[in-house]
């Protein structure tokens, strides 16, 4: 495996835990140096097992894997001091004070009392939380702990962060502070960001490029430009009774401008090459068939549909405005 522009080097890396349960299936990514790079999938999917073991929390059961040109298994002393990671389920002090945090969190990476203390403060500028710094951490909001967790992930000023899910469970405002940070840290410093996330406005917003993971897999990976003009011009979601789904679904799938047809539970979703023609196709072949259509909405694609295009199922809580403040 080369050491290169690469910041993560993944090959065949495979998680299997004690029960049985393959979390993570034969793993292959390249993640450049400088990069954003969108981990999306589903709750399950495997992205935070991958995060573990690659930030060495989780040792793999077969795979190898170099993290800031070191080997996972051999280095991961190297690569512990050359990243920064918040994870989702991360315990913070509550007693402490956001600034007794940072500064412990300093000590334990090497800095003095005068330059922990520097540093932390430093650090709840960049994110926002200067005038809070002295309460404690236990009267913080959802979204004040998800900015003093990445203060956190950034002591040691890392080459590399990991986030696993920043934003769940914010409201738009603190969701949006996130995005502008992580946005600001990769271009002012450099930080290749590493970004576990279900929600797609989140992937689609900060990432040069996504990966796709489902049921430990990936299943297609690539800018999200790219990833959405994959599909086609346009996407056609037309909704009718259940009990004439297939037999639509069929008779549209012949229609020249269209690309390929995924069956949902209450409606069809169809990947078109040539949007405005082939919506009136569609209403005629309809109306000739006598299928009652309860709607036809024509949209841009999204990466809910090139996720339900890789996998037949839309993504479950994608919608970041559906995210609970």
């Amino acid at each position: 495996m080369e050491i290169g522009v690469n910041a993560i080097e993944i090959e065949g890396l495979r998680k299997v835990y004690g029960d049985g349960r393959e979390a993570v299936a034969d793993l292959h990514l390249r993640v450049g140096r400088g990069e954003i790079f969108g981990f999306l999938g589903p709750n399950g999917a495997g992205k935070t097992t991958t995060v573990r073991m690659l930030t060495t929390l989780v040792r793999p059961t077969s795979g190898r894997a170099r993290v800031a040109g070191f080997d996972l298994d051999a280095q991961p002393h190297e690569i512990r001091r050359r990243i920064g990671v918040a994870l989702q389920d991360a315990g913070l002090d509550k007693t402490s004070t956001g600034r007794e945090l940072l500064e412990i969190q300093g000590a334990m990476h090497g800095l003095r009392g005068r330059e922990a203390r520097a540093r932390g403060g430093e650090l709840l500028e960049t994110v926002g939380l200067s005038d809070v710094g002295q309460r404690r951490v236990e009267t913080y909001s959802g979204g004040m702990k998800r900015r003093l967790d990445l203060a956190s992930a950034l002591i040691a000023r890392p080459e590399i962060l990991f986030l696993d899910e920043p934003t769940s469970g914010l409201d738009p405002a603190s969701r949006g502070a996130i995005w502008e940070e992580v946005e600001r840290l990769n271009e002012v410093n450099g930080t290749t960001v590493f970004l576990t996330t279900q929600y797609l406005e989140e992937a689609d917003r900060l990432a040069d490029r996504v990966a796709i993971i489902d049921r430990g897999r990936i299943v297609d990976a690539g800018a999200p430009k790219a990833l959405k003009g994959s599909i086609g011009s346009e996407v056609l979601r037309v909704t009718v009774p259940p009990e004439a789904l297939a037999m639509t679904g069929r008779a549209l799938a012949a229609l020249e401008g269209v690309r390929e047809t995924r069956l949902e539970e209450a409606a069809l979703t169809l990947f078109l090459s040539d949007g405005f023609g082939t919506v009136a196709q569609v209403v005629r072949l309809l109306d000739r068939a006598e299928v009652p259509v309860d709607s036809l909405t024509l949209s841009a694609p999204t990466l809910d549909e090139v996720f339900l295009r890789a996998t037949g199922n839309r993504l479950e809580g994608a919608s970041a405005e559906e995210v609970a403040s």
